[in-house]
């Protein structure tokens, strides 16, 4: 049997227990946060002196900050790109019968990431620190561009991929909530928290997901973790631009950003591995092939090998000046 197939009777074996996942790991619509539970309420007649306290709080926030807080927007704000591609995995079916199980599964988990970048834009609007169409056409663009993440329609890879991303964006948006706090804006914190939240939910689905597969098909697994850790886990912006650029430098600028404030930073990068790597207790599966256990011996070894680079790394005092937040604006 091919490896494809293989793949494809793994997931519809994990499909079976699509409405428990769904159960455990989600929340249904009428339970959950919505993003105008954290907002002024423009019925109320208070909503005016509402946004101007907003407006007065968000004075505080230092440069970094909004940039990391714009990148963040624009990359939950991209989310057609990532439904479309995750309905386009091998085992996903959103046409025969209605869909499948997983087809379930990613709508429902949409849903639920919709309300992040909803949230978001909405907060930069009324606290009128960005400029909101420079924000919103690199929102365009990203979603105009794509991005191409090396996870092909591979499920194991996939599930490698947003296993690993979940937790980095939980990171995120959790310093994010741990700054906003800290300069005193504690709407703009719980806000930030309670996206963070859902990301942890979303991470500890997709990374079940992966620990199941390892304990039907370990060496296969094994392989498309080793692929995916070899190539890197590429950031779902990695393609970020501003108005009128080519595909450039702009993420690697935003990331500059994020690293100076220490909301997402190389050795971030690092930890999340050697969660993933205790997890799933790498060090413990059996039953490989030498290919996969050459895999495993690669895997054990490298956060301590990133580790030794992450130290290295160097990031620029200067930042760049972005479109999308003007310095006049902050102060």
């Amino acid at each position: 049997m091919s490896i494809k197939n293989i793949r494809l009777e793994v997931m519809q074996f994990l499909e079976k227990n699509i409405d428990s996942f769904v159960e455990s790991y989600l929340v249904p619509v009428e339970k959950i946060w919505q993003p105008t539970d954290l907002l002024p309420d423009s019925q109320s007649e208070s909503f005016y002196e509402d946004v101007k306290e907003l407006r007065e709080i968000a004075k505080d926030l230092p440069y970094d900050f909004w940039v990391v807080l714009v990148g963040d927007t624009i990359t939950e704000e991209a989310l057609p790109t990532y439904e479309s591609w995750l309905m386009d995995v091998e085992g996903v079916n959103q046409v025969d019968n209605g869909g499948n199980g997983w087809a379930k599964w990613v709508r429902n988990w949409t849903g639920e990431e919709n309300r992040h970048g909803d949230v978001l834009n909405k907060y930069l609007y009324l606290s009128g620190r960005v400029n909101m169409r420079e924000v919103e056409m690199t929102t365009h663009h990203l979603i105009n561009d794509g991005f191409d993440i090396g996870t092909d329609r591979d499920p194991y890879k996939n599930f490698v991929y947003t296993s690993f991303q979940e937790l980095a964006t939980y990171v995120s948006h959790n310093r994010v909530s741990q700054i906003a706090k800290k300069f005193g804006d504690n709407k703009l914190s719980k806000m930030c928290k309670l996206i963070a939240g859902d990301e942890m939910r979303h991470h500890l689905a997709y990374s079940e997901f992966v620990d199941r597969i390892f304990k039907v098909d370990p060496s296969e697994m094994m392989l498309a973790f080793q692929y995916m850790m070899k190539q890197k886990i590429t950031m779902p912006a990695h393609f970020l631009r501003e108005s009128g650029q080519k595909i450039s430098s702009a993420f690697d600028q935003f990331s500059d950003s994020a690293q100076r404030i220490g909301v997402y930073t190389a050795q971030d990068y690092v930890e999340i591995l050697r969660k993933l790597i205790e997890k799933w207790q790498i060090d413990k599966i059996d039953g490989l092939t030498a290919e996969a256990e050459k895999a495993r011996d690669f895997l054990m070894k490298l956060p301590d090998r990133m580790a030794r680079i992450s130290e290295r790394i160097v990031i620029p005092e200067e930042s760049h000046i972005f479109k999308w937040v003007q310095p006049a604006l902050i102060k």
